[in-house]
């Protein structure tokens, strides 16, 4: 009788398990990760740009940073960083700013972005720029993924 049970036990883990792989591996499909390289002129930021197509062919980006520097630090000092994406059908668009903050239980330096395009993107770059309504990057490139 203890057999029995036991060997339900194992199938019934088993199963659990392999459902919450399909679930992880489910979830992850269609979402690609790409890192900015490192920055000669903030070398201690790191991060990272998110990017998935949803049900509705737009693609959802999820931009996250740490350590990088205030712009008011950087040499010239600038006011504001921008994130910009490059698509092949509509050039470079500024997609927002970024605002560097620290946490309530971390120093760390940090910065988030999440936003929606129409476009397909095939690279991200942030620039430091001195007013937040431009156009077009006119500042200095400090952190960049590079071709995707």
């Amino acid at each position: 009788m203890n057999l029995i049970k036991s060997k339900r036990l194992y199938t019934n883990v088993y199963a659990a398990f392999a459902i919450l792989f399909a679930i992880v591996v489910l979830q992850s499909c269609g979402t690609t990760k790409y890192n900015f390289s490192t920055s000669p002129v903030v070398p201690a930021a790191e991060g990272s740009v998110k990017v998935k197509k949803d049900k509705n062919s737009n693609y959802s980006i999820e931009l996250n940073v740490k350590r990088l520097a205030d712009p008011k630090r950087l040499t010239p000092a600038k006011e504001i960083y921008i994130v910009w994406m490059e698509t092949e059908q509509n050039g470079r668009k500024n997609i927002g700013q970024l605002k560097t903050s620290s946490g309530l239980f971390s120093s760390t330096l940090t910065s988030a972005l999440k936003t929606v395009s129409t476009f397909k993107p095939t690279g991200f770059f942030i620039t430091a720029e001195g007013d937040a309504n431009i156009q077009y990057p006119a500042g200095q490139t400090v952190l960049s993924t590079g071709s995707l």
